[in-house]
C-alpha cells in the first residue's frame, strides 16, 4: 500500500500571443514524478489541458512550476489547497527563480534537481517534520541517477492538434557552458556540460511510444564526440526529433540527420552570413529550421527590425517564433536591467515573452510592442503560422511513411493516466 498521495500539479499559464495554441506533455512533472519513492502514489493534473479538482483526497500538493508566468496562478492554486489543509509544495525553474518570494505561498520550497534527494522528504513528511526549504541548489545529483520520466502519469490522448499527436520531450544532458546574455541557465544548472550515460538515454527513448521527440537539452552544440556518439547510438530506434541548436559542423548534421532531426530551434540574432550559412546548411542537410527571435535588444530600432524580417523571408525560415525580450530573475539581462533603472513591471503575469516589461533602448515601449505584432503578421502574411507548421508536420509524416514508422493518431483509444505506482 502506499504510503503518501501526491498530487502533482501543472499550473495553466498563457501562451504566446500571435502563435497557434497547443500544448506539448510537460517536462518538469514527469521527470520529477520519477525521483519519488515508490511508496508514493501519485495523481498529475495539467491544468493547461485537464480541470483541476481541490477537493480530491490527498496528503500532499507539489506545484511544478516551469514559467515566471505560471507564478500567478500557481499561487492561487496553493492557496485554495492550504486552505483545505494540504500542505503545498514547490518545486522547478520558476521556484528556483523567485525562491524567496515563492515561500511565502508554500509550506515547503524544493530548491534544485530532485534525484536522490525525495525519500529524505517523504520521510520528513510522515514523521510531520517536512522543512519550510530543502535547498540543493548548485548541488547536483550524479548524472547517472537521473532515470527514465514516469510519463505514464500523463493523459496522452489531451496532447494531440487536430489529430496529430504531439512530440514527447525527453532531455540528453543537463547545464549549458555558454553564458547568453538574456539566460537564466547557468544560475540554474550551472555551467558545466553534464551528459547523461547514452546506454540511460537509449533505454529512456526507446520506451517512449510516441514517434516524435523534443530534446530539451539547453544546447546541443557542447561536445562533438559525445554528440557524434548519441546520434549513432539513437539512430537505429527510427524516431523524429526536434531540438534545439545543434553544432553547426557538417558532420554533426551529417549524424543529426542519419539519427532522425527533424527541425531545430536556431536563435537568429542578426542578418550576417554567419546566419545565413548556419540556415543554409542545416536545409542541405535536410533539417527544418524555427528560427527563435528576439525583439527589442539594445542594438534594435524599428527599421531594424523590418529589415530583420525582410532577411528571414529571404533565407527562407520554415517556422519563425518571435518573443520579446524579457528580464527574468537570474540572467544578465535582469542583472543590467535593474542597475539602469529599465525595470517597468514585476506583474509576473506579464512575463509571457510577448508584453513589453522595460524600457527599450531605441524605441517607446508602444513601438516594441506593434514592432512584435507586426513581425508575426508580416512573416506569415503568406498563410500564417498555422499552415508553415503544417507543411513541417507534412514533412515528418512523409519521412515516417518511408521508413515503416508511421502511426496514425487514434482518439478513439483512451485510457485513464491518474494513477498509483501501488494498488
Amino acid at each position: 500500500m502506499s504510503a503518501v498521495t501526491m498530487k502533482i500539479v501543472y499550473p495553466r499559464w498563457a501562451k504566446l500571443e500571435r502563435q497557434t495554441e497547443f500544448h506539448l506533455p510537460p517536462h518538469g512533472p514527469v521527470v520529477f514524478a520519477a525521483s519519488l519513492p515508490d511508496d508514493v502514489a501519485v495523481l498529475f493534473t495539467d491544468e493547461n489541458v485537464q480541470v483541476l479538482d481541490f477537493d480530491e483526497r490527498v496528503d500532499i500538493v507539489a506545484l511544478s512550476v516551469m514559467l515566471t508566468c505560471q507564478l500567478p496562478r500557481a499561487f492561487a492554486i496553493a492557496r485554495e489547497f492550504r486552505a483545505r489543509g494540504v500542505p503545498v509544495m514547490f518545486g522547478g525553474i520558476a521556484t528556483m527563480l523567485h525562491a524567496d518570494e515563492v515561500q511565502q505561498h508554500a509550506d515547503c520550497v524544493f530548491l534544485g534537481e530532485t534525484e536522490g534527494r525525495m525519500r529524505a522528504v517523504i520521510d520528513d513528511f510522515m514523521a510531520g517534520r517536512l522543512k519550510k526549504v530543502y535547498n540543493f541548489m548548485h548541488n547536483y545529483p550524479a548524472i547517472e541517477d537521473v532515470g527514465t520520466a514516469r510519463r505514464d502519469i500523463l493523459q496522452r490522448e489531451l496532447y494531440n492538434y487536430r489529430g496529430v499527436q504531439m512530440l514527447d520531450l525527453v532531455h540528453t544532458s543537463r547545464g549549458c557552458k555558454f553564458k547568453c546574455y538574456p539566460c537564466c541557465t547557468g544560475y540554474l544548472g550551472g555551467q558545466q556540460f553534464r551528459p547523461r550515460p547514452i546506454e540511460k538515454v537509449v533505454e529512456e527513448i526507446a520506451a517512449i511510444p510516441n514517434n516524435r521527440l523534443f530534446i530539451v537539452d539547453n544546447s546541443m552544440a557542447q561536445d562533438k564526440q559525445w554528440l557524434l556518439e548519441l546520434f549513432k547510438a539513437i539512430a537505429p530506434l527510427k524516431k523524429k526529433w526536434v531540438s534545439h541548436p545543434l553544432l553547426d559542423d557538417d558532420e554533426v548534421l551529417r549524424a543529426a540527420a542519419d539519427a532522425g532531426a527533424w527541425y531545430v530551434y536556431q536563435a537568429v540574432f542578426d542578418t550576417s552570413d554567419v546566419i545565413r550559412g548556419r540556415i543554409k546548411r542545416l536545409k542541405e542537410h535536410g533539417i527544418g529550421v524555427e528560427g527563435t527571435i528576439l525583439l527589442g535588444t539594445d542594438d534594435q530600432d524599428a527599421d531594424y527590425i523590418r529589415s530583420l524580417v525582410d532577411f528571414l523571408l529571404e533565407i527562407d525560415l520554415d517556422v519563425a517564433e518571435f518573443t520579446i525580450m524579457t528580464p527574468f530573475p537570474h540572467s544578465p539581462l535582469r542583472a543590467q536591467m535593474e542597475k539602469e533603472g529599465r525595470i517597468l513591471s514585476n506583474n509576473w503575469a506579464d512575463y509571457t515573452a510577448d508584453k513589453v516589461v522595460f524600457q527599450p533602448k531605441q524605441m517607446t515601449v508602444d513601438e516594441l510592442q506593434q514592432m512584435f505584432y507586426y513581425a508575426w503578421d508580416t512573416f506569415n502574411a503568406d498563410g500564417g503560422y498555422k499552415l508553415k507548421m503544417g507543411r513541417l508536420f507534412r514533412r515528418v509524416i512523409e519521412r515516417e511513411m518511408a521508413d515503416g514508422t508511421y502511426r496514425r493518431y487514434d482518439s478513439k483509444k483512451r485510457r485513464r493516466f491518474n494513477i498509483q505506482r501501488d494498488a
